[in-house]
């Protein structure tokens, strides 16, 4: 498959020190606010720290402002307050370099998803940044091997189904080697076996992972660290085990405790 170059581009994400090599945290939120035009205030006061290759699950209602504070961590919305990756702030000169380093995957595949073929898909990233032909095509195989969706390279993307497309989705992201994966929702819309597959799709992945569901028992089974946000606001952060047995708390932030 022939591949059209981007005009103007450059790698800037080649430069960056891996955070575990730095000691840098991989995200660092500071009393971030946030409201929309609206005057609907979204986040208030924020502040969160995860480290290189933590795994932490961020849930609460909805409502609660977990989507808003996702798309604060690669530029998309901009707040009130200190949003860092990396060390590097996300004011507008770093967002090429960061939006590479955060691999933000919507709780919709269709929107992420919008060339002809998956191989396009994601090598859009890789080609956006200006990568050569070869590492274009190094990157594309290596996403598709983390996902386990190598042979899906010349397939039709709205042709698959919702795991597929959620897996193929992960990839366009991976193609980019961000340094944190940030989902929202990840097994929604997905059969068991789809949610099962996913599950241990992000169990093997070695990046720092932010992630917000209302999927408790993925949540008991897969992340060590849970934050709990309600009303714009992050109201506990520990340990998992302790805030799933904790029904009280639960129940008063609209969360369902998991029987089984």
């Amino acid at each position: 498959m022939p591949i059209v170059h981007s005009v103007g581009q450059t790698t800037t994400s080649q430069l960056v020190i891996p955070p575990e090599a730095s000691g840098v945290p991989v995200l660092e939120i500071e009393h971030l606010s946030f409201a929309y035009p609206d005057g609907h205030v979204a986040l208030r006061d924020v502040s969160l720290v995860l480290q290189a290759g933590e795994k932490v699950a961020l849930v609460g209602p909805n409502g609660a402002g977990k989507s808003t504070l996702l798309l604060h961590l690669n530029g998309i919305l901009g707040g009130n307050g200190a949003v860092k990756v990396v060390g590097l702030s996300t004011q507008k000169e770093n967002l090429p370099r960061i939006r590479a380093l955060v691999g933000l995957v919507f709780q919709n595949p269709d929107d992420q998803l919008f060339s002809p073929t998956v191989f396009e898909d994601v090598a859009f990233g890789p080609l956006h940044m200006g990568f050569p032909e070869t590492e274009v095509r190094a990157r594309v195989q290596r996403a598709l091997e983390e996902v386990g969706m190598r042979e899906y390279a010349e397939r039709l993307s709205h042709h698959l189904s919702m795991g597929e497309k959620k897996r193929i989705a992960i990839a366009t992201v991976l193609s980019m080697h961000p340094q944190l994966l940030v989902l929202d929702e990840p097994t929604a819309a997905l059969d068991p076996r789809a949610r099962r597959q996913l599950i241990q799709l992000l169990r093997d992945l070695p990046q720092a992972m932010l992630v917000a569901t209302h999927d408790l028992f993925m949540v008991r089974e897969l992340f060590p660290r849970m934050v709990i946000m309600d009303e714009g606001r992050i109201v506990a952060d520990g340990p998992t085990a302790e805030l799933l047995a904790d029904a009280a708390l639960l129940e008063a932030h609209g969360l369902e405790f998991p029987q089984c």
